[in-house]
């Protein structure tokens, strides 16, 4: 199969002439944080399916593929090809011919939103105080509100003594709710720099009425100071009554957006955005997810504003798109879009009679191809076969922090990418019948066709997945693990959970403050701030 290439240069041109285009490493999350470019984004080839059609919804959007040599790469367009994709290509010569050419490689995960929190810091000069100094503040009962910028989960795992949980794009909504008076301190936190960066500048930018300071190096600081974190802290912004100005604040933000760029359309505008089928348009609703299952817009993308600004490569994953923002408060739309302009997206918001257009209820569920099950078996019957001895292989593709946290009895863990080796490797028996799972059965259910090729016994999926074992009360194993692939289907972060090594902690923090210079260097980016 011949498939064309584009080069570092070509690229590189793209990405500065903000043409559409979305350069996809197909690794595994931990290999893609080893090293890729600022705008790569990571849609992992063992996850492709239930992945792609969301973050890359356009079919002849222009998508760049690469891997470092696994072979995963042309497996990847095979597949998108199968999907409708239109135009695809290699990048010439892998990483290394990327890096030859003098093309930066960053590390970690969510590379271009840390680097820009850097990129504000440096010009902003954001005000912050350290572990030390906020750990005196705390002692002396001084007049202060700590508000973690972070999703509420990560903020219940550890977080700062006496932290309330604001996730981001809260902060400029909520934050007068909290304070005592007009004399409190406002310090905000995350894990590490770039949620609190955000966090404080957006309340500062957004002319909140008090002094706002970051904490330095959020939990990691803490952390390495030697103070002690709080776990299973539950305070959240709900747990506070709105009676701050928000015609004011909202004012405000929208000045403060208007100023970056932002720009505001109707529904009428966003439907006619939506028709033009030259261009991505992607819709985040960027509420709570309790306010989107309510009653949100059809084919809306829920994820708090704070996280899109944190992880916009997850979710925008094509450079150059458009981005239209819902917030029926439109105060967290406006400095959410505030945020995305200045990282040189072109950003709307949308301000429109939310009463009459908020129609549809529930959950977001993702797109995924259509995919047809011949083969499946119940909760029920895979019990029986178990407790009968029956020979059958259980293959769980579910993740392997999940898997090891309690799987159903005798099933091994694998990645999708590692079944032709396996199989040829014979890890994988060929005489019993296959039993495919993971958390719903919604990945494993593609993971069949790449099996068939290697067995003549049935291939069944579970249906309902772990969750349905589960819930019907059937044992979990938690100590029997069978691995058949390397655990590098996520990177470990160095600001997340209390197991941390310093070493590691303070490499991250030492990444962060040369993000600067690498964005000189790569000079791709076109950050700005106001």
């Amino acid at each position: 199969m011949t498939v064309a290439t584009q080069n570092y240069q070509d690229i590189r041109q793209k990405l500065i002439d903000g043409q559409e285009i979305a350069i996809v490493d197909v690794r595994e999350e931990d290999l893609y944080a080893q090293g890729h470019p600022l705008f790569a984004v990571n849609i992992s080839f063992s996850r492709l399916e239930i992945e792609v059609l969301n973050r890359i919804p356009r079919l002849d959007t222009d998508i760049v593929i690469y891997d470092n040599g696994e072979g995963l790469a042309h497996q990847t367009i095979e597949k998108l090809q199968q999907l409708g994709y239109q135009q695809l290509s290699l990048l010439e010569g892998d990483l290394n011919a990327w890096q030859a050419a003098g093309g930066e490689l960053f590390i970690d995960v969510n590379s271009a939103s840390k680097a820009f929190g850097e990129w504000v810091e440096h010009f902003k000069h954001t005000p912050s105080l350290s572990a030390q100094e906020v750990k005196q503040l705390i002692d002396q009962n001084d007049n202060i509100v700590i508000l973690d910028a972070r999703r509420y989960d990560e903020y219940q795992t550890m977080s700062i003594p006496q932290g309330v949980s604001v996730p981001g794009a809260e902060l400029v909504l909520r934050a007068q709710d909290i304070v005592k008076d007009s004399e409190t301190k406002i310090i905000v936190n995350c894990a590490g720099r770039t949620r609190s960066l955000i966090g404080t500048q957006s309340l500062i930018n957004a002319r909140i009425p008090h002094q706002v300071y970051a904490l330095r190096n959020g939990t990691i600081g803490w952390t390495l100071a030697g103070q002690t974190l709080a776990t299973q802290q539950a305070a959240q912004y709900k747990d506070f009554s709105g009676q701050n100005d928000r015609q004011s604040i909202l004012d405000n933000a929208k000045d403060l957006a208007q100023r970056a760029g932002v720009k505001t359309i109707d529904l009428a505008q966003l439907t006619q955005l939506r028709a033009e089928t030259e261009r991505t348009t992607y819709v985040f609703d960027v509420r709570s997810e309790e306010e989107y299952i309510t009653a949100h817009i059809p084919d809306s993308r829920w994820i708090a504003g704070g996280q899109l600004v944190q992880e916009t490569d997850h979710y925008a994953s094509v450079r150059g798109a458009r981005i239209v923002l819902l917030d029926d408060a439109l105060v967290r739309a406006y400095m959410t879009g505030s945020w995305l302009a200045q990282m040189n997206w072109e950003v709307y918001v949308l301000e429109d009679d939310y009463a009459t257009i908020l129609t549809e209820q529930g959950a977001w569920q993702a797109k995924v191809p259509a995919n047809h099950i011949e083969h499946a078996i119940s909760v029920t019957e895979l019990a029986e076969w178990i407790a009968q001895q029956q020979d059958v292989t259980i293959l769980d593709f579910t993740t392997s922090a999940n898997y090891k946290k309690g799987h159903i009895p005798t099933a091994k863990w694998a990645l999708r990418k590692d079944i032709d080796a396996l199989f040829q490797n014979g890890k994988i028996a060929t005489d019993q019948p296959i039993v495919v799972t993971c958390g719903t059965s919604l990945l494993a259910q593609y993971a069949v066709s790449q099996i068939e090729k290697w067995t003549q016994q049935p291939v069944y999926v579970l249906q309902g997945g772990n969750a349905a074992w589960k819930a019907q009360g059937n044992a979990v194993d938690t100590e029997n693990h069978v691995l058949l692939s390397e655990q590098i289907d996520r990177y470990k972060r160095p600001y997340e959970g209390t197991d941390n090594s310093e070493q590691a902690m303070n490499a991250y923090l030492e990444w962060e403050y040369g993000l600067v210079d690498q964005l000189k260097a790569d000079n791709t980016h076109g950050f700005f701030v106001i």
